[in-house]
Order: C-alpha cells, then structure tokens, then sequence
C-alpha cells in the first residue's frame, strides 16, 4: 500500500492546513515531545474510521478538532484526507488515485468521502477490505 499524501486542517494540533507528501520508502516523522508526532498517527487511523475515541487520546469525536491556543481561536471543523496510489487497481476504484477524507463539525455532526464524493464508512471499509484481500 502506498500512501501519496495526508492533508489535516484543523485536527488536534494542527490548526493550519498541513500537507504531507510520501515517497517511495520509509517515512519517519520527528520532531520534540508536543510538536504532534501522535497527532500524525492518530489521523491517519481517524481518517481510515475509528470510532473508539479513547484510541485517539480523546473523551468525545469532538476532541479531535483543535481546540484553541493562545491567540488562535478554536475551529469549527477537522478535516484529513489520505490519499493512495491505486495506479496498480489495488483499489476497488476506477481512478489512479484513491481519496479518503473525514470531516467532523463541532455539532457532532461528520462525513465520509471518497474522492470528494460523499459515501458511507462502509464503502470505505469495503474498499479497504479488498485491497488487503487482494495482497494476499
């Protein structure tokens, strides 16, 4: 599986928009205690549907969009998108890149799209599941 990129506006630590691009190889991710290391990693698990909120080191889904700093004001949205390489059709998808982004609002309220499509998080399961199948 190849991620391309993860793009988070506005989740946990990361209230700007923050692109991260991937290459061919191993990615290592570093920084000092605070700079959002965990924050990385709880995204991408965010974005592909956990829906245990302990595993994402928060008490509400809500926990997850930033919450303020001193002289930022909170958002009113998290958003990431994770994108793959499905050039090879790994994917269940007819396009050579595979977009998942997940947004929730302050309201609680939250979706699930599949290149800026809207979907269900079963769909984006289901596509999961026959990627991983497919490997083997």
């Amino acid at each position: 599986m190849i991620f391309k990129s993860l793009e988070l506006t506005g989740f946990k630590s990361f209230a700007d928009k923050t692109r991260f691009e991937f290459s061919d190889g191993i990615t290592i991710v570093v920084g000092p205690n605070g700079s959002g290391k965990s924050n990385v990693v709880d995204s991408i698990k965010w974005v592909l549907g956990e829906q245990k909120v302990k595993s994402l080191r928060g008490k509400e889904m809500t926990d997850v969009i930033f919450a303020g700093a001193p002289g930022r004001k909170p958002m009113n949205t998290a958003e990431v998108t994770l994108t793959f390489d499905n050039s090879d059709g790994r994917f269940h998808f007819d396009a050579s890149e595979l977009q998942i982004t997940r947004r929730v609002m302050r309201s609680g309220e939250s979706e699930y799209l599949i290149n800026r499509q809207t979907c269900r998080l079963k769909d984006i399961r289901e596509r999961w599941a026959f990627s991983r199948r497919r490997r083997a």
